[in-house]
């Protein structure tokens, strides 16, 4: 990676010699495998490999990127040409530039994100037939929809002309498999997965399998409730979503257009007092772990909701800019554009009452386990999903329930939400078990 950097610090050099007033270089160096087996048999055997460079030249307020694949001296001549020349003739954009250098990430940490070894084909093969045959092993399931098992790693370097140069590597390994269960003609479908950073700390593949056949197998049956308000309770992989759309509402370029239902609650009271969602980089061998960001500023960790309140938008330079604020370190990127904000390690923190006692007290309700559709507006907060799950009973799941809508808006989703005690950290963004009460259930 040192040639990398080296290579990249030539074509911000070669960009500034051609009248750049400045640039940066960013390269993604990448290897991925992956197998898929149905039944036992092999289905799909994949590899991909690539080395991308993607430069960003600026003429003052104006800015062009421009990438390449092509290594050779004379096409990444070719590219700073090219980026140069777009660069001069485009529309001046007030809020473009770099990062300021006192925010650049001087000190790299180790997170430990890079796998060094690559698994042998052999051994992914054998975690998707093992995760499969354990999920078609559990009583009721009738048929595979497929398991699969990969690897990657990813080398990323960054240069830019006000003294940035950094590098790391980051790996991730899975293992996922979905199958079918039937009864009386209703067929179902469901499934789990696994990712680690490292291949070593990937959960038991036999795990997955049972907990997907015992997953699709326990929606057999499912019967249509009527329309009613009522206390919801979302399994954690689904509750997960809801952070994910808080994330979407507080990105700086919706802030900036004024196209969030949360633009004008920075510094107020978003959620019920207690609830805090916090997003960390510097994670150790976490999913979404960087120790810099797409613009060479150092990460840290941040909290997003303190004690119910909105503290921090998702920012880059250029959303920052736009708000008159200074960059969170969110910047994402790849090599063909500019870059834009996104988050980190996200987690909804753990409450103190377990998923059983925070269901114990309703007489009817909703467990949800899965979701349809994409009727959720982040302009208005208004949510509306299609639906399916369990119904609750006197605080027991009694039987599964499906052709259902939930729906309600997001602002008050949030200020409602209950979290349980049961985080665990599987995607990046997780949250635990939650209960949010009167919630509208559209049903027959």
């Amino acid at each position: 990676m040192t040639d990398t950097l080296s290579l990249l610090a030539d074509l911000v050099a070669s960009a500034k010699r051609a009248g750049a007033s400045d640039a940066d270089a960013i390269s993604f160096e990448s290897a991925a495998v992956s197998v898929g087996r149905r039944l036992d048999k092999p289905e799909t055997l994949e590899r991909a490999e690539s080395r991308d460079i993607g430069l960003r030249v600026f003429f003052g307020q104006r800015q062009a990127s421009v990438s390449t694949s092509d290594h050779s001296k004379a096409s990444l001549q070719a590219l700073v040409d090219r980026a140069v020349a777009m660069a001069r003739v485009v529309p001046e954009d007030p809020y473009c530039g770099l990062a300021d250098a006192a925010l650049l990430g001087r000190e790299i940490a180790d997170l430990d994100l890079s796998d060094p070894t690559e698994p042998p084909v052999e051994k992914l093969i054998e975690l998707a037939s093992i995760a499969e045959r354990a999920a078609l092993d559990v009583k009721g399931v009738t048929n595979s929809d497929g398991a699969s098992a990969g690897w990657s790693h990813s080398d990323i370097a960054l240069v830019t002309s006000n003294g940035f140069a950094g590098q790391y590597g980051v790996s991730g390994s899975s293992v996922s498999v979905s199958v079918l269960a039937e009864r009386d003609g209703q067929m179902e479908r469901d499934y789990d997965f696994a990712q680690s950073v490292m291949f070593a700390d990937l959960p038991d593949a036999a795990m997955i399998g049972r907990q997907a056949g015992e997953r699709v197998v326990r929606r057999l049956g499912s019967r249509k409730i009527a329309s009613a308000t009522l206390p919801i309770i979302f399994d954690p992989r689904i509750a997960a979503g809801l952070v994910r759309h808080l994330l979407g509402a507080i990105g700086g370029p919706s802030i900036a257009r004024g196209t969030s239902f949360l633009k004008d609650k920075l510094g107020q009271q978003v959620f019920a007092r207690g609830i805090n969602i916090v997003d960390d980089a510097q994670i150790k061998r976490g999913f979404r772990s960087r120790p810099f960001d797409g613009e060479g500023v150092a990460t840290t960790k941040r909290a997003l909701i303190e004690d119910g309140v909105l503290t921090s938008w998702l920012l880059d330079v250029r959303s920052a800019r736009q708000l008159g604020l200074t960059t969170t370190g969110h910047a994402s990127r790849g090599v063909g554009g500019p870059p834009s904000p996104g988050p980190s390690n996200v987690t909804l923190a753990p409450g103190s009452v377990t998923p059983a006692a925070l269901m114990a007290d309703i007489k009817q309700g909703l467990y949800v386990t899965d979701l349809m559709g994409q009727g959720v507006s982040l302009v208005t907060g208004d949510y509306s999903r299609g639906a399916a799950g369990f119904w609750i009973e006197n605080g027991q799941l009694a039987y599964p329930v499906s052709e259902i809508t939930v729906a309600a808006n997001l602002t008050e989703m949030f200020q409602r939400l209950i979290p349980a005690d049961d985080l665990e950290i599987k995607t990046g963004v997780d949250s635990p078990t939650v209960r949010i009460d009167g919630m509208t259930v559209a049903g027959q």
